[in-house]
């Protein structure tokens, strides 16, 4: 028996695009235009009477091409990941290379676009768009070159991807309050230095910790804290390997 039409799953990768399409506006301007929005205002900004303001085009226009906002979302964080482009590795390069490179692209991409934070914990089912469809099964493809079997290829893909987006949506949401509040990160750092000390006293590591790290450039602390996660989740991924295939080369 078909399944029911309203039981299917809502998203845009399981509804049919329809044929009929207003020719002054197509989806790949909805959803470029939809990314310029949000790249200079948030996500707070974006609904489809605004969207189709600027476009020059009402509401309903949109709704030709889009079936509401929350597909709309899925289009856009799709056309994110569409930016990101193979590493330019040599073909010499081990696994873990070519997984730094994606991981460094992939936290670029996402600190590029701080709204994204906001949204990749309730996009549907984003993993169906073909953006990044492409770039997991390109990821499943050098985890399982290197020796891993599929399954576990896909699981340490799942694990990359945790690691990336749970460290680099902290990191987005951190600057987005600073735009928010007009105030450079050195700036806001160097005011907030005095209370973290201050509440700090009690606790001789932490009070230590932060001794270490005054006057250092917090954007240097921020990229060592992923390279220092980034490394550890690829040792474990290594020694892993060496229990299921070859040996990482």
């Amino acid at each position: 028996m078909p399944v029911d039409e309203q039981q299917a799953i809502p998203s845009v990768w399981t509804r049919p695009r329809g044929r009929r399409e207003q020719p002054s506006l197509s989806r790949e301007q909805i959803v470029s235009e939809a990314v310029r929005l949000l790249d200079a205002e948030g996500i707070d900004a974006l609904s489809m009477r605004k969207l189709g303001t600027r476009l020059g085009a009402g509401a309903t226009s949109l709704y030709r091409h889009v079936a509401n906002k929350d597909e709309l979302i899925e289009l856009v964080v799709d056309e994110v990941y569409g930016e990101l482009e193979e590493p330019g590795a040599a073909p010499s390069a081990s696994w873990r290379e070519v997984t730094t490179l994606r991981a460094h692209g992939l936290r670029a991409m996402i600190l590029k676009h701080p709204w994204i934070a906001s949204v990749l914990g309730e996009v549907g089912v984003a993993y169906l768009g073909p953006n990044l469809m492409r770039l997991s099964d390109r990821m499943i493809a050098t985890f399982e070159a290197a020796g891993f079997p599929l399954n576990e290829s896909d699981h340490a893909v799942r694990t990359v991807f945790a690691y990336v987006t749970g460290m680099t949506t902290s990191e987005a949401a951190w600057l987005t309050m600073l735009a928010r509040s007009g105030q450079t990160e050195q700036d806001w750092v160097e005011r907030l230095w005095p209370a973290a000390e201050q509440a700090a006293q009690a606790y001789p590591r932490l009070q230590k910790g932060y001794a270490d790290q005054r006057g250092k450039d917090p954007r240097t602390s921020r990229d060592e804290n992923f390279v220092y996660g980034l490394e550890r989740i690829l040792d474990g991924l290594e020694v892993r390997l060496g229990h299921t295939g070859p040996a990482a080369g």
